[in-house]
């Protein structure tokens, strides 16, 4: 009776159990199989793994000389020597025009900065987007000089409207101390709200802004003080090619001050400056190449236009115009941008062009580190604009030097022969989408085999990995090294990222570190990483062969090549395609090219 209780209670008689001693006696009858056959020698083994690896190496090595985009841009000493070291802006008030000598005669004086205090007021304004109809409810505020008159003047002064760079300034956090400068000496302006409706940095609809910012142009011309023939612009970097879009439809504009302008399409403006970014933090070359593969995009494919929107407009630069530069600029092509002003300023007609550089400023023309609140602007900066916008209304003539303060240096040359390639763009968002979904589905795998074996734990029973010939080992190898170097190349662009954005912000680089041996390292483990799979096809031909010779021998049915269950094999396929597919990504960004 003892006997037969203990034969009903055994597990082995259970369904579940059946099926587990059968996966452990074929996988025991397995391995006791294989060790009556006689496995490869180290040497057949690496004689089999040998020409695998010359294949895959090649293949890689295709791939990256393939995505290989030509080098737009090039290291070249390019420098403008300045007129004049003084930044100073001055002007012969003696003789001016119609309208600058009433302008003087109502305000009994030739203004400069601080010459009125300054008020302010709020008001909000509907800007409205052409193309879609969309109403932006944007706060516009005005200052304006407190003048010793009681009454408003009668459409006599001058006013600006400033316009944003990129990001999402508000009115109420960006221009408040160049508009009270201007303010302070008797321009009446209008800082707003950018302009964005549902648009994001990467679809920002540069028309739309440009008649968006027109609507508070028009709105300064309402104003009962403001003279609407003597409204400029002061636009900086982004908006620096939004401003000749105004003045494609507004010929009454008269002025523009542009601090950092971007002469060049938005391609070749930050395909520039991303790569001279790259040579001041010391970057290894094979990170400055991927420079022109991510400017070499075409992201027309999705609609997005703006990389290459038209620039160099008619009438772009024909009127009174103040460019600023800071000697630290690290967005700006300054040299080829202002021999690029200077011509198209000349085919307008327009010789009123006036440049200053300043020593120790950056792209926003301020000093220090951008990041932190509250930098100042470069010295001298204020005056200067402030005197420049006073003599250019008041129709005076310039007796000061037209170039002057800190030399112009840019290190290397304008990509201007970038442009999108779509073949290249859909293999690349193809490729890169593929990895990015193989790995989840190998997560979701890695969490369906883990409830696998809690499963088992809590039924306990033994839930064994049925991968045979070392396939299991083999995994773990190639899964180790391949993203072990997708990680390391991940860091070091991340941390390419952040010494860029510190380095626009106004920080001084520091040593390399990382962002250069960290390329040497890649390339190394990348062979590392291809040896790995060239032993892994070379076993599955091992494990192949041993099985032929397995099933010939008496007592011998069908043998598992890989694993002993489907989940296995299911899981090393999936583990190979993933890992694979992250060694083409690191090939498309052209990690195998060594010479």
């Amino acid at each position: 009776m003892q006997i037969c209780q203990r034969q009903h209670e055994d597990p082995k008689t259970t369904p579940h159990a059946a099926q587990q001693t059968v996966a452990e006696d074929d996988a025991n009858n397995t391995t006791s199989a294989q060790q009556s056959t006689e496995r490869w020698s180290v040497g057949k083994r690496i004689v089999v793994s040998l020409p695998i690896f010359v294949i895959l190496m090649a293949l890689l090595c295709a791939v990256s000389l393939i995505t290989t985009v030509p080098n737009g841009s090039h290291e070249s000493a390019n420098a403008i020597r300045t007129l004049d070291a003084d930044t100073a802006v001055t002007f012969d008030t003696t003789k001016v025009s119609e309208s600058g000598a009433k302008l003087l005669e109502y305000l009994g004086q030739v203004p400069h900065l601080g010459s009125y205090e300054v008020e302010s007021k709020d008001t909000w304004i509907n800007l409205v987007q052409p193309s879609t109809g969309l109403t932006q409810r944007a706060h516009v505020i005005i200052d304006a000089p407190k003048l010793p008159q009681s009454e408003p003047a009668d459409h006599i002064l001058p006013a600006v409207v400033f316009m944003h760079g990129a990001g999402y300034g508000t009115a109420q956090n960006s221009f408040g101390d160049v508009s009270a400068d201007l303010a302070s000496a008797g321009f009446v302006t209008a800082r707003v709200d950018k302009p964005v409706w549902n648009t994001t940095d990467i679809n920002r609809d540069y028309p739309g802004s440009a008649h968006a910012y027109d609507q508070v142009v028009e709105y300064l011309r309402s104003l009962p003080e403001v003279d609407g023939n003597h409204v400029g612009l002061y636009a900086t970097s982004e908006a620096t090619w939004i401003a000749p879009l105004m003045l494609q439809f507004d010929k009454r504009i008269a002025f523009q001050i542009l601090p950092s302008p971007m002469v060049f399409t938005p391609r070749h403006s930050l395909g520039f400056f991303v790569a001279q970014d790259l040579a001041i933090i010391g970057a290894h070359d094979g990170y400055k190449a991927f420079v022109d593969r991510v400017f070499s995009a075409d992201p027309s494919i999705v609609g997005l236009t703006n990389l290459d929107i038209q620039v160099g407009l008619p009438n772009s630069y024909g009127i009174a115009t103040l460019v600023a530069y800071g000697d630290k600029d690290v967005m700006t092509a300054q040299a080829d941008g202002l021999r690029t002003i200077e011509s198209l300023a000349h085919r307008d007609g327009n010789t009123n062009v006036s440049v200053r550089v300043y020593s120790m400023a950056n792209h926003v023309i301020r000093l220090g580190d951008e990041a932190t609140e509250g930098t100042p602007l470069a010295d001298f900066y204020e005056r200067d604009m402030v005197d420049w916008a006073v003599g250019t209304v008041l129709g005076a003539r310039q007796t000061s030097a037209v170039i002057a303060g800190a030399t112009i240096h840019q290190p290397m040359s304008v990509p201007t022969s970038l442009h999108g390639h779509r073949a290249l763009t859909i293999y690349g968002a193809l490729l890169h989408i593929g990895a990015l979904l193989a790995l989840v589905v190998t997560l979701l795998l890695g969490i369906a085999m883990l409830l696998r074996k809690l499963w088992f734990v809590c039924k306990h029973k033994s839930a064994r990995i049925g991968f045979v010939h070392g396939f299991r080992a083999v995994l773990i190898t190639i899964c180790s090294v391949t993203l072990g170097s997708v990680v390391l190349f991940c860091a070091a662009v991340g941390q390419i990222i952040m010494r860029i954005v510190s380095l626009i912000w106004g920080a001084a680089p520091v040593r390399p570190g990382m962002i250069y041996w960290s390329w040497y390292v890649l390339q190394a483990a990348a062979i590392v990483v291809v040896w790995a799979w060239a032993r892994v096809f070379a076993r599955i031909i091992e494990a192949v062969s041993l099985n032929k010779q397995l099933q010939q021998q008496p007592g011998h049915g069908h043998i598992p090549v890989i694993a002993t269950t489907r989940l296995d094999i299911i899981v090393f396929i999936t583990l190979c395609v993933t890992m694979m597919l992250q060694l083409f990504v690191l090939a498309f960004w052209g990690l195998y090219i060594y010479w």
